[in-house]
């Protein structure tokens, strides 16, 4: 077993997700980078806690997750939104985890929906239930490239609640990124249309204007 591993690792040798350098799945200067704190801020009325400021390698990590699939990248994500719930004072509550949910397109390209997915892995970490209770109900843009107004106005009336879709308790929306909180905002809205109010919002990271 020693020498198959070996084997492959001359073959296929792990490399940053960060920086793509060879050795580990991410390098001491990348972790400096990516090394889960603790920062709150407010999008409207919604709390948002995040775990890493966003950067290039940690756009770099988040695409090795949400697009390549990759497991190692999944597990800095999910650490730091355990994290960041660890340090966010829930005890106290009912929580359940809320993702974002992927578009049909995404899902299809990925094959999976990704927050849902790490979602379902911090449940195995937190105890926390996860009610996959939204869903998108028409077409998006993407995001990357719009302006905060142009983002709050691409997201309006773009989440629902499914079709049968109770959340209980206190419910926190799980991403991976907040940038301008368009999304998040969306999908409290949907929430709170039909009577549920999540009490905040954790992500892996936050754009450093939101800070």
């Amino acid at each position: 077993m020693p020498t198959i591993e070996a084997l492959s690792q001359l073959l296929f040798p792990i490399r940053c997700f960060g920086c793509n350098k060879i050795g580990l799945s991410i390098c001491s200067s990348c972790r400096r980078e990516w090394h889960p704190h603790y920062y709150s801020t407010h999008i409207s009325q919604l709390r948002v806690h995040s775990a890493v400021l966003y950067s290039a390698t940690a756009s770099k990590i988040v695409l090795a997750a949400k697009e390549s699939g990759l497991k190692g990248a999944d597990a800095l994500i999910i650490d730091a939104i355990v994290h960041v719930l660890l340090q966010g004072n829930f005890d106290k509550h009912n929580i359940q985890l809320v993702p974002i949910p992927s578009s049909a397109s995404a899902r299809r390209r990925r094959g999976r929906s990704f927050i849902v997915d790490i979602a379902g892995s911090i449940s195995l970490r937190t105890g926390y239930p996860v009610s996959d209770s939204l869903e998108l109900v028409r077409k998006v843009r993407d995001q990357s490239g719009l302006h905060a107004c142009a983002r709050a106005r691409n997201m309006q009336g773009a989440f629902a609640l499914k079709r049968g879709a109770y959340p209980r308790g206190d419910l926190i929306l799980i991403d991976d990124v907040v940038t301008t909180g368009a999304t998040l905002c969306e999908a409290a809205r949907a929430l709170m249309n039909q009577g549920f109010r999540p009490i905040a919002s954790v992500t892996a990271c936050v754009a450093q204007p939101l800070r």
